[in-house]
């Protein structure tokens, strides 16, 4: 979802690059449905790992909650985003989350430009 507000809240000029440590191969069926309600087609991402992402150092880099257990990838600046997994959350607290995270791509859109 950070990757699609990035794409829709950044415009052209932004690249953005979604991927986990541990990815499922399947995009959230709950993350689907929760940007559709914004009007954006998730399902045309797909869930990649961090070895997918290109070789080059970012601008920027989020971490969202995993620790010790985070990869790494070279970036001018990076912050951990604490914010909860919304995998086994009910709709309602998953849109939340969803809101966090826009909140958050958001602000750094902002403060990156």
């Amino acid at each position: 979802m950070a990757e699609a507000f990035a794409r829709i809240d950044g415009g052209k000029d932004v690249e953005a690059f979604s991927a986990g440590s541990q990815p499922s191969g399947v995009i959230n069926p709950k993350a689907i449905e929760a940007m559709r309600e914004l009007g954006y087609d998730l399902s045309a991402h797909r869930s990649k790992s961090v070895v997918d992402l290109p070789d080059i150092e970012f601008d920027f880099v989020a971490t969202m909650g995993c620790g010790d257990a985070c990869p790494f990838v070279r970036a001018k600046s990076r912050e951990d985003w604490d914010i909860p997994d919304p995998n086994v959350l009910p709709p309602e607290e998953f849109r939340a989350v969803r809101d966090l995270i826009r909140s958050k791509v958001k602000t750094l859109l902002e403060r990156l430009e």
